[in-house]
């Protein structure tokens, strides 16, 4: 019943141990300030959740959105919803003091907690470096800064290296295919497109500015890429990458340059964001080989 909802919240606010305040800015430039580190943290994104464990926050978790799938005692926490829409009594229910949220889930929702006086972390990494700079700040706000401040330091330092290993090599055109039909890629501000660029290749609508256009096939055709990539869970292989074989004079096809990678690891702006790039640098390193 929402109405009761004031009180509980009030109660979870009331209950905090007496700490000094903590202090943290989030992706909407606004500063999140805790009266005292969060002991009682709701997580409503895959990536959040991940950051919050690797950030050595994960004991404090205490309600995740459905698929909580990593790492695996995720799953063992209350779930509170899907990308489908959340249950506000249960996360209220659980008395938060602090929310992470995704900018683009459920937004109505959201607002109607946020309504509550709930602090809420808005969680939105747009470059790899923000990812980074996300598990400090949550590192923070619950109270785990050193924990937190190293799974930064070797974050920073993995993406460094991949970055140094591609900075000599050639940059060959890419087309990023998330899904099939609709035929959806990635825009030139879209974390994917940063990968990309990370691993010394070119996505062919980086121009665009939307995160996750719509093209067309004949968009594709003209953009001529040298390279397909299509993300999916766990890798596996989609028949609609294999679709590009029809068209033999794209170079990509050509070439025999048609991918797949992990989405989980790809899509997440979370601390295993590294292995999806290490996956993706490869797959051009590949590409490069084959385009020789």
């Amino acid at each position: 019943m929402l109405p009761n909802l004031f009180a509980a919240v009030l109660l979870s606010l009331c209950g905090q141990a007496l700490a000094a305040p903590v202090a943290a800015p989030d992706a909407t430039g606004a500063t999140i300030v805790l009266a005292a580190p969060a002991r009682r943290i709701v997580s409503l994104a895959p990536h959040a959740t991940e950051l919050l464990f690797a950030a050595g926050a994960g004991d404090r978790v205490v309600g995740v959105l459905a698929p909580a799938d990593w790492p695996p005692e995720a799953a063992r926490r209350v779930h509170v919803g899907t990308a489908a829409g959340l249950d506000l009594e249960r996360i209220v229910a659980l008395r938060p003091d602090l929310i992470v949220v995704w900018p683009y889930l459920a937004p109505a929702q959201v607002e109607r907690l946020r309504a509550l006086g709930v602090p809420m972390f808005v969680s939105d990494p747009r470059e790899p470096e923000a990812i980074a700079d996300d598990l400090e700040r949550l590192g923070r706000l619950a109270g785990t800064a050193p924990q937190a401040a190293a799974a930064a330091a070797a974050l920073r330092e993995s993406l460094a290296r991949l970055e140094h290993r591609a900075a000599a090599a050639s940059k060959p055109s890419v087309f990023y295919e998330i899904w099939n039909q609709p035929l959806y890629t990635v825009g030139g501000a879209h974390l994917i497109s940063a990968a990309i660029r990370l691993c010394g290749g070119e996505n062919v609508f980086g121009r665009l500015s939307q995160p996750a256009p719509a093209v067309g096939v004949e968009d594709v055709l003209a953009a001529r890429p040298e390279v397909i990539i299509a993300g999916t869970d766990d890798a596996v292989r989609p028949s609609w990458l294999d679709g590009w074989t029809r068209y033999r004079g794209l170079p990509a096809v050509a070439h025999g340059n048609l991918f797949v990678v992990d989405a989980n690891l790809l899509h997440r702006a979370g601390p295993r964001f590294v292995a999806g790039v290490e996956q993706l640098c490869a797959v051009l390193d590949r590409a490069r080989d084959n385009l020789r």
